[in-house]
C-alpha cells in the first residue's frame, strides 16, 4: 500500500524484438522527455539475449539525448517486468501479443507505442465535460498522473475508429543506415509527445 506523503514512482516499459534498436532508443528518448515526472523508464526484448550491447547506430541516437548509453545491456522480457510496469509500450502488435500472453493482467495497460500515441492524442483533446463525466469523483492516493493518463487513453479506445494494421507497428531499422535509425527515433519521439500532453491533462 502506498504511504501517505510518499511520492509513488511509476514505470514505463518499452518492448521490441531484441532490445538492441527500437526499445533502447525509446528508453533514452523517454527518459529525456519524462525527466520532470516521477517515472522510471526501462526496456526489454521479447527475443533478446541478456547482456548484449545496443546497436551502434542506436547508441548514436541515445547519446544524442544527453545521456551516456555505454553501460546499457539488453535484457530478455520476463513476466515480472510486465507486472511491475504502469504502462507497457511495444514496437509491434506481435510484441504486444507476446506481452499479454506472458502477463495477462497487464493487458489493460499494454499498447503498441503508435497505438497509445493516437489514444493519448484523442484523450488529451476530449471535451472537459466528457472528462468530468468519466472521471472518478475522488482520486485515490495511488492515482498518479501516469496512471490517470493510461486510464484516459484506455477510455478513448472506444471513440476511435480501428486503425489499419500497419499503423500500429514501428518499423525496425535493423540493417538500415544511420539515417534510418534517426527516422525511427523521430517517430518514437513524435509518439511519446502526445503521452506527455495527456499526462498534463489527465493528471
Amino acid at each position: 500500500m502506498p504511504t501517505r506523503g510518499v511520492q509513488m514512482v511509476d514505470g514505463v516499459l518499452f518492448v521490441c524484438h531484441a532490445n538492441m534498436c527500437r526499445s533502447p532508443m525509446a528508453e533514452f528518448i523517454a527518459r529525456r522527455l519524462l525527466r520532470d515526472l516521477p517515472v522510471t523508464v526501462t526496456s526489454a526484448g521479447t527475443d533478446a539475449l541478456d547482456g548484449a550491447a545496443m546497436h551502434p547506430y542506436a547508441v548514436e541516437v541515445a547519446a544524442g539525448t544527453g545521456a551516456d548509453p555505454a553501460a546499457f545491456r539488453t535484457r530478455r522480457l520476463r513476466p515480472e517486468h510486465l507486472t511491475r510496469a504502469t504502462l507497457v509500450l511495444t514496437a509491434t502488435r506481435r510484441q504486444r501479443s507476446v506481452c499479454t500472453a506472458l502477463a495477462p493482467a497487464a493487458l489493460p495497460r499494454t499498447f503498441t507505442l503508435r497505438q497509445f500515441a493516437r489514444l493519448a492524442a484523442a484523450a488529451a483533446t476530449a471535451e472537459p465535460a466528457e472528462v468530468t463525466e468519466v472521471a472518478e469523483p475522488a482520486a485515490p492516493p495511488e492515482r498518479t498522473p501516469l496512471r490517470a493518463a493510461v486510464a484516459a487513453a484506455a477510455r478513448a479506445r472506444g471513440r476511435l475508429q480501428p486503425a489499419t494494421p500497419d499503423a500500429d507497428d514501428l518499423r525496425d531499422p535493423i540493417g538500415g543506415s544511420p539515417a534510418d535509425f534517426r527516422r525511427c527515433a523521430e517517430e518514437i519521439e513524435r509518439s511519446i509527445r502526445p503521452v506527455l500532453a495527456l499526462i498534463g491533462t489527465a493528471g
